[in-house]
């Protein structure tokens, strides 16, 4: 047996062994909804770990994702909502397949990992920021109603993507090439100080972990705005998703999460309770 497949093999025994182990924490709780909670624990018994424990998962496959290349740019891109998404210029096909497919995964109408709703969106004409905005998916659904696009992404690699992604949009959309923060060191931005006393409407952001960093360098924006909405994830710490929402609903924010729960197991080692919720939504 090669070292490649005893690696497979024992990361396969490991899933499987924290599986069982999420499942009879889960059966020994009242810290869910019980429905809810029957329903993982149904998913978990059928399916592999994957982030979202639930049956819309079985509606995407990977492989069926078609990849194109630029015959200008050389580099690769997929048709997203008939528009096309540009990906890293070292990324292969099946890094793409797989990569996209878990965006597509993310914004399934049932997914706690969803950035709108029929009730919470992108209105005509407002200014958003997408802090984290990695490949640019969510940023390229919403890029024709916009009046202006804020791309804020610390990565090179993927700037160069949203340049060609955004082409024909380049006169309302900017890239700051930094990280989203509470101070302006270095490579980091402060929304405070990179706005100042411009408006702003809509706020997304996906920056692992950094969510309430953010929060804590846009106090002004967040305190002196009459209208805004803000959606940012709440998995990548434990304690994101009370945190946020304290400190959102001091600043007058109506708030609401997000259907039911992700699985993060990306810690080691991973501890209890093991089901976040994804995504908090604040709306003033």
């Amino acid at each position: 047996m090669t070292p490649h497949a005893i690696k497979v093999m024992h990361r396969k025994y490991e899933q499987q062994r924290l599986n069982s182990r999420i499942i009879k924490y889960l059966k020994s709780t009242s810290e869910f909804e019980e429905l809810e909670k029957n329903n993982i624990i149904r998913n978990l018994r059928k399916n592999p770990l994957s982030f979202f424990p639930y049956d819309f998962t079985k509606k995407y496959d990977a492989k069926k994702i078609i990849v194109y290349t630029d015959d200008i740019s050389k580099m690769k891109y997929v048709i997203h909502e008939n528009k096309r998404l540009y990906f890293k210029r070292n990324w292969d096909e099946k890094k793409i397949q797989i990569y996209y497919n878990s965006l597509l995964l993310e914004q399934d109408l049932d997914s706690p990992h969803r950035y709108e709703t029929t009730d919470f969106f992108v209105n005509d004409d407002d200014v958003v920021v997408d802090a984290g905005v990695a490949e640019g998916n969510f940023a390229l659904s919403v890029i024709e109603k916009v009046k202006k696009l804020y791309l804020f992404e610390a990565d090179e690699e993927w700037i160069e993507a949203l340049k060609e992604t955004f082409a024909q949009w380049k006169e309302k959309v900017e890239f700051i090439n930094k990280y989203v923060s509470d101070n302006d060191e270095g490579n980091y931005i402060s929304l405070d100080t990179f706005f100042g006393t411009r408006k702003v409407n809509f706020i997304k952001a996906d920056i692992e972990g950094a969510e309430m960093t953010l929060l804590e360098g846009c106090r002004n924006i967040l305190s002196n705005s009459e209208k805004l909405k803000v959606v940012m994830c709440t998995y990548h710490k434990k304690d994101d998703s009370e945190n946020i929402k304290q400190l959102l609903t001091t600043l007058k924010f109506n708030v609401e999460f997000s259907k039911g729960y992700m699985l993060y197991f990306l810690y080691d080692p991973p501890v209890p309770p093991y089901l976040r919720k994804g995504l908090i939504r604040a709306v003033k």
